[in-house]
């Protein structure tokens, strides 16, 4: 009697059969007659299955000898870990001697000093050191721990109340150092399949914020509203849009170009895209506006319109570190993801001091701006005939940027013939002044110049000799290197 099995395989292979009409008999399988196409389909299993539980060729160790050891290590060219030195490396930066306030020693001279973003000529005065003084008394260097742990003083506190309480928001949060402040702010919000939308003439402490976001990176042309409204119409149409959060990332002053943010039509197409907007008011803050709230006191912009602004006290307020503002849940947020803060040493509580006494000290007098925007004019106005250069940065930047008229058309060319003005203004006049050095790492296309950072500490005598200064050297040095 035929089993079960027998006869199921039985009727599957006249099914078969009757389907396909075999080209030959085929074979006999526990008595039932099984079609070609099958019998040659079984076959390849099975030599597949077997290849497959072969084990794989390995051909013969056999161990080098000394000599062909030594070949492979002659013909072998490790990767270099670093770029060549190139000539621009191997200068040696100056050394400053004393505080870098709007006169400085470099080298055991007294120079004017234009290479400070001292911006409201706090550094070194008087109510700024006392604060410094009882603090170190009272605290110490620092607490030498993170803020969430045991490193959060009372004047932590004070200080983020009190740089609230002057821009106008709900809260804000320090930060242990100034360029650390957008490494930590923008990964803390953006993420792996968001989409950043940024000026391409950031500087490089924002470039490296986006890179740990690890984000979705759209750079649209420098203060270009043209390019930016392109952008966020491509990024969030129905065909194209992609999945995550978009945010935009300006900087009110650009430190690469000393260019104004155009703050009010940004903020048409932040609400018309529906894009939170961060703005680094580093460059800003304690220098635009009637009392130096910043850029959207400049452009009478309401602040509760911008989501996230941050800022480098190292510079208007003459201490070190960082702060961002917002609203209470943006802030607190940061508190418990921030990297900056959950795991650096918080600020030592003498900067956080000094930080509180600088805002003091500016809301005392507001005539600081007025003096800093009446420096910036003048000089301005006496580089205006320096044909060789061309003034790009906005006229209520305290940021005076210098382009060459000129280029090389080479970028590093231009770097070098920057470096030798720079170099002959220091040591024949006794003026400071940097070009914009970039590093390997920096990738922002604006053109290379020279960058001269305004203080109200500054005489008109400084700005004149600056000017004098500028109108010898260029000349010389474009002529010898032509």
């Amino acid at each position: 009697m035929e089993t079960a099995v027998t006869s199921m395989l039985r009727t599957s292979v006249d099914w078969v059969s009757s389907a396909f009409d075999a080209p030959f008999a085929g074979a006999v399988v526990f008595g039932v007659q099984i079609g070609g196409h099958l019998f040659v389909e079984g076959l390849l299993f099975v030599v597949i299955l077997y290849l497959l539980t072969q084990k794989s060729y390995a051909p013969p160790k056999k161990p080098l000898t000394d000599n062909e050891i030594d070949e492979v290590c002659n013909d072998w060219t490790p990767e270099p870990l670093i770029p060549a030195i190139t000539e621009e490396m191997q200068r040696e930066p100056p050394k400053l001697e004393n505080a870098a306030g709007s006169h400085t020693i470099i080298n055991g001279k007294e120079v004017v000093n234009f290479a400070s973003a001292n911006y409201l000529g706090l550094i070194g005065h008087e109510k700024l050191l006392d604060s410094c003084t009882s603090a170190l008394k009272k605290y110490g260097v620092g607490s030498c721990g993170p803020r969430g742990f045991y490193g959060t003083i009372d004047v932590h506190l004070d200080c983020e109340s009190r740089i609230a309480k002057f821009l106008g928001t709900p809260d804000s949060i320090l930060y242990s150092y100034g360029l650390s402040t957008m490494f930590s702010v923008i990964p803390a919000f953006c993420k792996k399949g968001d989409t950043i939308i940024v000026d391409e003439g950031v500087h490089w402490g924002i470039q490296n914020g986006l890179h740990l976001s690890k984000s979705n990176i759209e750079y649209f042309k420098h203060n270009d509203m043209n390019s930016l409204e392109s952008i966020l119409e491509k990024i969030t149409s129905k065909k194209k849009r992609k999945k995550g959060g978009r945010y935009i990332v300006i900087e009110a002053v650009y430190q690469n170009s000393g260019q104004v943010a155009p703050l009010n039509e940004i903020i048409k197409l932040k609400e018309k895209y529906m894009c939170p907007l961060l703005m680094d008011e580093s460059n800003s803050f304690g220098v635009l506006g009637e009392f130096g709230r910043g850029l959207t006191e400049h452009c009478g912009v309401p602040v509760e319109k911008i989501d996230i602004i941050t800022g480098a006290m190292g510079h208007a307020l003459a201490a070190e570190g960082g702060f961002c503002t917002g609203n209470l849940r943006d802030i607190e947020h940061q508190r418990l993801s921030s990297s900056g803060y959950v795991f650096s040493a918080s600020l030592p509580p003498y900067l956080a001091a000094a930080a509180i006494s600088a805002i003091d000290v500016l809301q005392e007098n507001p005539e600081l701006i007025k003096k800093l925007k009446e420096n910036v004019a003048h000089l301005r106005e006496g580089l205006s005939d320096l044909q060789e250069f061309e003034i790009v940065s906005h006229p209520d930047s305290p940021i005076v940027f210098l382009k060459l008229a000129n280029s090389t058309g080479c970028s590093e060319k231009d770097m070098q013939l920057l470096g030798d003005i720079v170099d002959q203004l220091l040591e024949k006049h006794d003026v400071f002044v940097v070009s914009s050095k970039r590093s390997t790492v920096d990738k922002c296309p604006l053109p290379v110049g020279i960058r001269l950072f305004v203080s109200a500490g500054h005489s008109k005598s400084d700005l004149m000799k600056v000017c004098q200064a500028m109108k010898i050297v260029v000349p010389s040095v474009l002529e010898n290197n032509c």
